[in-house]
């Protein structure tokens, strides 16, 4: 596959992908991830770049919810009061992924890709999030198409978060 990501990101997510990891490994930062919606496809983009493993710790797939409390410490309460497609939900798990992986920074997604509506929400709604030492951001969108678009775009919004992030800084 000439685009990478298992064919569902493409030329997009790998021009972000390679400058996140250019920028994280002159600072010296490393980044984890925390996927949901996106099903493993943000790790893919970043390690489908030659040398990515300066930079990237790893990621963790939470697809079933109760993955989100136990594995990266997303508060239950949180979850059975507001479900996994929650704003707060994304924040927490960019947060337990940065700590659980030993990263200076934590990407997550969350959402509905969809086909059709999930726990009351439309399909294409997304919650991305960067979480670092003492700052997290979360985004929150609605993303048109089907299935694969709205992951492959989730994908480079969840990168491009990022990627704003590190020029920030």
């Amino acid at each position: 596959m000439a685009d990478g990501v298992a064919g569902v990101a493409g030329p997009a997510a790998r021009e972000l992908a390679t400058e996140i990891l250019r920028l994280l490994t002159a600072a010296g930062q490393t980044v984890a991830a925390a996927e949901s919606l996106t099903g493993g496809l943000v790790a893919a983009a970043l390690t489908d770049i030659p040398g990515s493993s300066e930079a990237f710790r790893g990621c963790v797939v939470a697809y079933a919810t109760e993955l989100k409390a136990e594995i990266l410490g997303v508060d239950a309460r949180m979850l059975a009061q507001h479900g996994p497609v929650y704003a707060p939900v994304a924040a927490a798990m960019a947060d337990g992924v940065r700590k659980l992986l030993g990263a200076t920074i934590g990407l997550a997604t969350t959402g509905v890709a969809g086909p059709g509506p999930a726990d009351g929400w439309p399909q294409g709604t997304v919650h991305i999030a960067v979480s670092l030492a003492d700052d997290t951001v979360v985004r929150t969108m609605a993303l048109a198409g089907n299935r694969d678009e709205v992951r492959r775009l989730a994908v480079e919004r969840a990168l491009g978060l990022l990627l704003g992030r590190l020029r920030e800084a």
